[in-house]
């Protein structure tokens, strides 16, 4: 099967290496069996701080929120730096929750396979949940979970 844009989901994180590289040799590989270019974008989620508190926080978090969201925006930059294939103009910085995120962000741009990256987390760690888990259910298109290496 051939895909015309992948959405590549990121932590901004060395780890997410394996799972770029991944999608950029599915893109060469499309584009190069198919006279059209395959389109990668990259997404990163910034879950609001709120939420990890559970809601709720008696305090306001914003500044801290803004700050993240800026760590965010700058660890992107160093992703197009390593990554110069990948368009600037096709990487997009949300605020929200992963899975909805990403599945609404799919469906508005057309996206054919969500690339993400998964530890393989067994037993309690599983049950838990994990973003990759998350974004398979419901999704609006195909997706490739990327295995990636425990940090030894």
């Amino acid at each position: 099967m051939s895909y015309e844009h992948l959405l590549v989901a990121v932590d901004l994180t060395e780890e997410c290496d394996p799972v770029i590289k991944r999608a950029m040799a599915i893109a060469m590989d499309n584009s190069a069996n198919d006279a059209k270019t395959t389109k990668v974008s990259l997404v990163h989620i910034v879950e609001p701080m709120a939420m990890a508190f559970g809601g709720d926080v008696p305090m306001d978090l914003s500044q801290l929120q803004q700050q993240q969201f800026d760590q965010a925006k700058e660890r992107m930059e160093r992703l197009f730096n390593k990554y110069p294939d990948i368009q600037r103009g096709d990487s997009h910085l949300v605020y929200g929750q992963p899975r909805q995120e990403i599945h609404e962000l799919a469906k508005k741009q057309a996206c054919d396979l969500i690339v993400v990256g998964s530890h393989g987390r067994h037993g309690l760690a599983l049950l838990l949940g994990s973003t990759a888990n998350d974004v398979l259910h419901g999704a609006p298109c195909d997706v490739l979970a990327v295995r990636l290496q425990k940090k030894e």
